[in-house]
């Protein structure tokens, strides 16, 4: 596999996002419209810019998630096997603590407050892979459940917060969406492209916060400020 060549601007860019690290992790804050890894777009993507935190050996960070391409937020590596395998296994025991910002439209969900229990499937159309919502009997059915709270709201739109305890693809998106309160920006599941008048730029969506086992001991907390383009839109909701 041909190695990826980053610029010092790149180099520069990645060390920019680093939010915490210490001898067994590196957290980044991902802007929206950076790919986490892979993808069709012909651009480095956070994965290729681990190398700017590349040890002499070569040896660079591991991602240990994903966020997808429109979403910022809050993105943990692993600085070597070891922890990476560590913290693969907190993940696969439900140890890592993941929260989101979301705005939605239109208005409140109802309740306000609750937890959304709903299964999904993956379904292909074209090239392109969605995810619905289906029976619990459906044999492509997977378990998802999705705590959600209201932070404000008015008669348009609602900032939200969002803690999964599943990690399903487009979970939070497609939950959302399923009690009528897309969120706004998320063309795929019918969200809104217009908030009070003004454009939304892009998918209204952030991890803000990533609680997990630290493989030197301990727990570690991270946040990362909401970006923006995001925070002008979340001013404007006047509840």
């Amino acid at each position: 596999m041909k190695l990826p060549t980053l610029s010092a601007e790149e180099v520069a860019f990645a060390r920019s996002l680093a939010i915490y690290e210490d001898e067994h992790v590196l957290v980044l804050n991902k802007p929206a419209g950076l790919s986490s890894q892979g993808g069709r777009i012909a651009a480095h993507t956070l994965d290729d810019l681990l190398f700017a935190f590349a040890k002499k050996s070569g040896v660079r960070p591991r991602l240990v998630h994903r966020l997808d391409r429109e979403t910022s937020g809050v993105i943990l590596t692993a600085r070597s096997q070891p922890a990476a395998a560590f913290l693969g296994r907190a993940m696969m025991a439900r140890r890592i603590g993941k929260t989101y910002l979301a705005i939605v439209t239109p208005g409140a969900p109802r309740p306000k407050n609750g937890v959304i229990e709903a299964a999904l499937r993956r379904e292909m159309r074209g090239r392109e892979a969605y995810m619905k919502v289906c029976p619990d009997d459906h044999p492509d059915a997977h378990a998802a459940a999705t705590r959600y709270r209201t932070l404000r709201a008015d008669a348009a739109a609602a900032l939200v917060e969002l803690s999964p305890r599943t990690g399903r693809m487009h979970q939070l998106r497609v939950h959302l969406a399923a009690i009528g309160r897309p969120l706004a920006g998320d063309v795929r599941y019918g969200g809104a492209l217009v908030l009070a008048g003004v454009a939304v730029p892009r998918l209204m969506l952030h991890a803000v916060a990533l609680t997990f086992p630290n493989p030197g001991g301990g727990e570690t907390r991270v946040e990362a400020a909401m970006p923006t383009d995001m925070a002008v839109l979340a001013d404007a909701i006047e509840g």
